[in-house]
């Protein structure tokens, strides 16, 4: 064990510098856009990485039509041990551009705000960053003030990377049938829509997508869709006194009588759900509000839809001639549902951390990971940490040494399968 321990902390790891070369490759998803992957330029990415992983030994790396990327990694013991998989995410946010991503390492890292050079008003200040005040000493990576960076979820990339690296390089060091799955379009919520579960030889498995050094993440929002159409009542504008109900008001009004103070994404933070409208379309005739409902208990966005409707009827009390149609879609449901009769699954990786040197903490998620998905699919897959923050901004930074560190957290895992 000793021996292994110092290949791990002798290792030169490389996910720094592979971090350095993805960011600048363009790969933000269109959650307009009907195709798949929602941009093609995803797959540029894809096809370095399955390239990266060929050069690597691993021959059967691959890239399919839908632009995900698998290689597998077969067991290395002669005893039946299960297979495990780890995921990441190719594309960036749609929130931010993610076009020219020039990357910054702020070496040395001492405490100061760190002021953006391209756009000087982009200031990361710690301050409003209180995880900076954990990386004296260590090299911060960010963008340049004109775009994301890309952490979410490049860093996750890097660090799979770096860990199937160390794997051909030590073929020494115990561990079972290992997937490697690179996925597109998780930004828009599409992230497994077209993955091939037979490709994934693998009973269980970890995204590498979360936030703070030593964070583990077993539970999501459970997330609903919604869209309140309202059926007003057109008239010539010159001739619509006591004829015309605009659907265009109606929605506002609607709109305007949402909570506030409570089920607001402004107003809530830890275990409370909010009601979210995202979109606003229409005309007089017809107007069209979207929603992302979100709560971790299901059954609370029942009562969430309940609400909206209740508020629509409401506003139509002043609109008689006007009417709605409400359709609530199911997007993707809390993991924990599943993690919970599972517990080995999430404290493998809790034990992992320990092995690591870290304190690890069980968190939720506000949001969801292609994990959520995965594990209703049949693949329990709690969420790791990747070291990325202030993700889907142009504050966005990482750690150097987050990173490598997440590098032996998965390292670890596969040991702690074999031991």
């Amino acid at each position: 064990m000793n021996n292994l321990k110092q290949k791990i902390s002798t290792y030169s790891y490389t996910s720094k510098d592979r971090f350095l070369r993805y960011v600048q490759i363009d790969t933000q998803s269109d959650p307009n856009a009907s195709c798949f992957p929602s941009t093609e330029k995803q797959k540029n990415l894809g096809r370095i990485l399955v390239e990266e992983l060929q050069a690597l030994g691993i021959a059967n790396a691959h890239m399919d039509e839908f632009g995900y990327v698998y290689a597998f990694l077969p067991s290395n013991q002669s005893k039946k041990i299960p297979g495990i998989f780890f995921c990441s995410h190719m594309d960036t946010s749609p929130d931010c551009s993610g076009e020219g991503v020039k990357p910054i390492v702020h070496l040395n890292y001492q405490g100061q705000d760190l002021v953006l050079p391209d756009d000087p008003t982009v200031i990361i200040k710690l301050a409003e960053h209180s995880d900076l005040a954990e990386q004296i000493g260590n090299d911060i990576i960010t963008a340049s003030g004109k775009t994301l960076l890309g952490a979410d979820n490049k860093a996750g990339l890097a660090e799979i990377m770096d860990a199937v690296a160390f794997w051909q390089q030590h073929p020494e060091v115990p561990h079972g049938d290992i997937t490697v799955v690179f996925t597109p379009d998780e930004e828009v919520g599409r992230g497994t829509e077209h993955i091939n579960l037979s490709n994934i030889k693998a009973e269980f498995g970890y995204t590498l997508d979360g936030e703070k050094r030593g964070h583990l993440e077993n539970e999501t929002f459970s997330a609903d869709g919604a869209v309140l159409t309202i059926h007003g009542v057109s008239q010539h504008p010159g001739f619509a006194k006591n004829r015309m109900e605009s659907a265009i008001k109606i929605a506002a009004d609607i709109v305007a009588n949402l909570p506030k103070n409570y089920l607001s994404p402004e107003s809530t933070e830890e275990m409370e759900g909010f009601i979210h409208p995202v979109e606003i379309s229409g005309s007089v005739e017809e107007a069209k509000i979207e929603f992302i409902l979100r709560d971790f208990d299901k059954n609370q966005l029942i009562k969430q839809g309940e609400l909206i409707q209740e508020i629509t009827q409401k506003v139509l009390k002043s609109y008689p001639k006007s009417s709605f149609t409400y359709v609530q879609t199911e997007q993707y449901r809390n993991m924990n549902e599943v993690l919970k009769d599972r517990p080995e699954i999430t404290q493998l990786a809790l034990d992992a951390m320990k092995i690591a040197g870290l304190n690890p903490e069980l968190k939720s998620i506000r949001g969801g990971t292609d994990g959520s998905r995965l594990t209703f699919m049949g693949l329990p897959c709690p969420n790791i940490f990747a070291g990325e923050h202030a993700f889907h901004s142009k504050q966005e930074w990482v750690s150097v040494q987050d990173m490598e560190k997440a590098v032996e957290v998965i390292l670890r895992i596969a040991i702690q399968c074999v031991s």
